[in-house]
């Protein structure tokens, strides 16, 4: 592996936000999902809730009625296959639950507001993208900013033709905030399909093993591994990040600053 490049070598660093600076585990969408797709009679499993994370909603609720396993359920629930049109049907129940899932879950991961800030007296400014929409957003923005965390821009599913891991939400914060090449742009993520954005937009990407989807679990049932049995659960979760095209896997954004010596 190559040496981390110099603060210096950029201009912008872009975070995702649930797993990776807000909800550890990347919890509110599982538990969103799981509602969504149980007011259709679905039982959803966590792994098929997790498997599509970071994709737009839309897009994540298409692939899970993609499943097999999903699509049987859904057939044994209604009586007929998913079509274009269920997706809707789960949207309209997703997004309230997902507004609210999320802002309950809108704390700040430990150690995120010292890691912008160090970004920040860096001179790195800092962006977020997202792929809930703009209206799921709306109370976590609020929470977030009540704790400190008012990042220059946002970009929600929705805001581009196409989400994650298209390159496009990368593109649409680089031309609105005026940042370019797209190598002078570190993309902090912590699902595969955010981290397969980053490669795709050209940034240095960045991506966070413990914190998210990959793992999922809540910060005190992290905490409360053995050491040995946390770094066997971490392995494949770092081997699936970089496998997505991550330039470096750290746990968490804690972790952040330490790797370009900004701590």
């Amino acid at each position: 592996m190559t040496t981390t490049p110099a603060i210096s070598a950029f201009s912008l660093i872009i975070f995702d936000w649930a797993g990776t600076v807000v909800d550890f585990g990347c919890l509110a969408p599982v538990q969103a999902l799981k509602a969504a797709f149980a007011r259709q009679g679905v039982v959803l499993e966590d792994e098929a809730a997790r498997a599509d994370m970071g994709k737009a909603k839309d897009a994540h609720v298409r692939a899970l009625l993609d499943r097999s396993d999903v699509a049987s359920a859904w057939v044994a629930a209604r009586g007929v296959a998913p079509i274009e049109t269920d997706v809707a049907r789960v949207m309209a129940d997703l997004a309230p639950l997902m507004r609210d899932a999320a802002a309950a879950a809108a704390t700040l991961i430990p150690g995120a507001l010292d890691c912008v800030q160090a970004f920040q007296r860096a001179g790195i400014r800092v962006a977020s993208s997202t792929g809930y929409t703009r209206e799921m957003m709306g109370p976590v923005l609020t929470r977030a900013a009540a704790q400190g965390y008012n990042p220059e821009a946002l970009v929600c599913a929705g805001d581009t033709p196409e989400g994650r891991p298209s390159p496009l939400m990368i593109y649409r914060t680089c031309a609105d905030l005026g940042v370019w090449p797209l190598s002078r742009v570190i993309k902090v993520d912590d699902a595969e399909a955010g981290v397969a954005e980053g490669r795709a937009a050209g940034c240095f990407t960045i991506g966070l093993a413990a914190s998210g989807n990959g793992l999922g679990l809540s910060l005190e049932a992290y905490l409360a591994l053995p050491e040995t049995e946390r770094e066997q659960r971490l392995a494949p979760v770092r081997a699936a990040l970089l496998a997505a095209g991550a330039d470096r896997v750290i746990d968490t954004i804690a972790d952040l600053p330490g790797l370009f010596g900004l701590a």
